[in-house]
């Protein structure tokens, strides 16, 4: 069960994959709202949505920075 020690550090600048899935599993599961996880990790709408729509069709290695370029840019799918 997720919990709030399981989200990341409010001072968090280095987003690895597995910080940016805490937040939006946080915002998924009730424990943190959109609006709060924005304001506290200083994140965009756009840059949020984008790690949501990331996880929900590629799964959690979407969410590295180069993978998050390459499923943006159109190409790559999960297994290449």
């Amino acid at each position: 069960m997720l919990c709030q020690a399981d989200l990341p550090d409010p001072r968090t600048r280095r987003w690895v994959a597995s910080r940016k899935l805490s937040v939006v599993r946080g915002v998924l599961y009730g424990l943190i709202t959109q609006e709060e996880a924005l304001r506290r990790y200083g994140l965009s709408e756009e840059e949020f949505r984008e790690w949501v729509r990331a996880v929900s069709l590629h799964g959690e290695a979407a969410l590295k920075v180069t993978a998050l370029k390459t499923f943006r840019d159109g190409g790559g799918h999960k297994d290449e």
